[in-house]
Formats: C-alpha cells, structure tokens, sequence
C-alpha cells in the first residue's frame, strides 16, 4: 500500500496521540498503591511497539540525506 505525504502524517499523529495516551495511563496507575503489572508491562510493551511505528513513519517522511 502505497502512502502518500498527507496520509503518513495523519497516521504519525495518530500514532503519537496513542503514545502520550498510553504514557498518561501508566503514569496513573503506577501511582495506585496497588497497581496490576501484568496490565502495566502490556500497556509498555505496546507503548514500545507505537514508538517503532512511530520511528518507521518518520523514517518514511525525512528523505536519506547522503553526506
């Protein structure tokens, strides 16, 4: 599938709105006394894979810039 520039932005943004979301969430429930890893440690390791997406995309809009 073939993205172009307007599409691959909106889905960066998106993708970055996920990312504060989620460090909002874990953020809230780290600060419970009793909080559940299990559900923190899935939301991290999604917050990671949004972060490589996040970094593809970006890879995808900034041209290589041969030096």
């Amino acid at each position: 599938m073939q993205w172009d520039q307007q599409q691959l932005n909106a889905k960066l943004e998106e993708l970055e709105l996920e990312h504060r979301d989620l460090d909002d969430v874990i953020n809230r429930l780290t600060d419970q006394p009793d909080f559940d890893q299990i559900k923190v440690s899935r939301l991290k390791k999604r917050k990671l894979a949004l972060k490589d997406q996040i970094t593809s995309l970006r890879g995808r809009l900034i041209p290589d810039i041969i030096a």
